[in-house]
């Protein structure tokens, strides 16, 4: 017996959650490689290498010596140890062990902060564009997600200035991402003192996204934690070592606020996965480092070849991106629908990209994000075939 309509109930909030686009197109590319189609990805944010071998190994090792129980809920010790080693040796930065948490992927960490900080019908302060979950977190939890608008004259970051104009009464807190999905632009360290300054004045909270935070190619290099103790810094074994199946990354928070993010990862998640945690330990191993930086190195290459490509086929890229593996492009002089654009670029060329409809109201009709998550021959390759979709036949 089919079940009565009333039954069916949704929360408001699930209205304002929204689905990938990516995700559409990603599922016509594969249906096209299904029907034999070759198709060069550029549209979904996940490293092309795959796990290094010497995390492989110590899981192994772990698995047949039966180490597979729960862990604390904040994690496991001795990563949680790891981790505070590679704040001072990455970036001579001491951050005391009791303040990490390990978390199911920066997901969780983000999942835990906007829960602690935020309630019902405060608001998050946040750069537009940016990364779509982000704001969904904080619906979660029956929060506001303002996106601020952001632009090349700001590196596609917030601004102090920006946080002072359109900080509220209901202002609780504010997220920056450095470097940025979808832009690759990192906040410089003096604007990130002064962003910190302007939230901490105003009795807010500053959180900081570092998950692309190893993949930098120039600059001053740091993290927001050389800066201030008061913000909560959320990282991943992702993106820079390459872990994204591995779901694990965690949060650095300030000491007051420790015990109450423990008793929500208790009852949230219970902790992290436990082959993940000897994973992550091994990722922070010199051997797995020396990896990381190789793959790293790789990913500028990419991005130094990619760059200046795309600028002569005239797609408009004012910012250099810093970081990440992206490049976020404005194609108002192919098309003002990116959605449109993008779809009609993987059915006639075999290229897939990401519309900027996924990352805000920001113009996002006029961008789509490149991911040079693919390798050098792929890249040149799907440069060429855009070359010609662009001429016509």
């Amino acid at each position: 017996m089919p079940m009565p309509e009333a039954r069916f109930r949704l929360a408001p909030r699930m209205a304002e959650i929204q689905p990938f686009y990516v995700m559409e197109l990603l599922g016509r590319a594969k249906a096209l490689e299904a029907a034999g189609r070759d198709i060069v990805h550029m549209e979904v944010g996940e490293p092309d290498f795959p796990t290094p071998e010497p995390v492989l190994e110590a899981v192994r090792e772990a698995l047949e010596h039966g180490r597979m129980f729960y862990t604390p809920a904040l994690g496991m010790p001795e990563l949680r140890a790891a981790i505070a080693g590679f704040y001072r040796d990455r970036y001579g930065v001491e951050v005391a062990p009791e303040r990490i948490l390990v978390t199911p992927g920066a997901s969780g960490a983000l999942q835990l902060a906007t829960a602690v900080l935020l309630a019902p019908g405060e608001a998050l302060l946040m750069a537009d564009p940016g990364y779509p979950c982000n704001r969904h977190f904080a619906r979660l939890v029956e929060a506001r997600a303002v996106g601020v608008p952001v632009g090349p004259e700001s590196g596609y970051q917030l601004t102090a200035a920006q946080v002072e104009a359109h900080w509220t009464a209901e202002t609780a807190a504010v997220l920056v991402a450095s470097p940025s999905n979808p832009t690759g632009t990192v906040v410089e360290r003096a604007e990130m003192a002064a962003i910190a300054a302007a939230v901490h004045r105003r009795g807010g909270r500053l959180l900081v996204d570092e998950i692309y935070n190893g993949l930098v190619y120039e600059g001053d290099v740091t993290t927001a934690l050389a800066i201030t103790d008061e913000a909560f810094v959320i990282n991943s074994f992702s993106k820079y070592f390459g872990m994204t199946g591995w779901r694990i990354g965690w949060l650095v928070a300030p000491p007051a606020y420790v015990r109450d993010l423990e008793k929500l990862a208790q009852n949230l998640f219970i902790s992290a996965p436990t082959p993940s945690q000897y994973a992550a330990l091994a990722a922070l191993r010199p051997e797995t480092l020396a990896i990381a930086e190789e793959r790293r190195l790789a990913f500028r290459e990419r991005r130094d070849y990619l760059l200046p490509a795309l600028r002569e086929l005239g797609f408009r890229i004012p910012v250099t991106p810093q970081g990440a593996f992206y490049l976020y492009a404005d194609i108002s002089a192919f098309s003002d629908d990116s959605h449109r654009f993008a779809m009609d670029l993987l059915e006639r060329a075999g290229v897939a990209v990401t519309p900027g409809l996924d990352f805000g109201a920001n113009a996002p009709g006029r961008h789509v994000r490149f991911a040079y998550t693919t390798s050098l021959p792929r890249l040149e390759e799907a440069v060429a075939r855009i070359r010609a979709y662009l001429e016509g036949p």
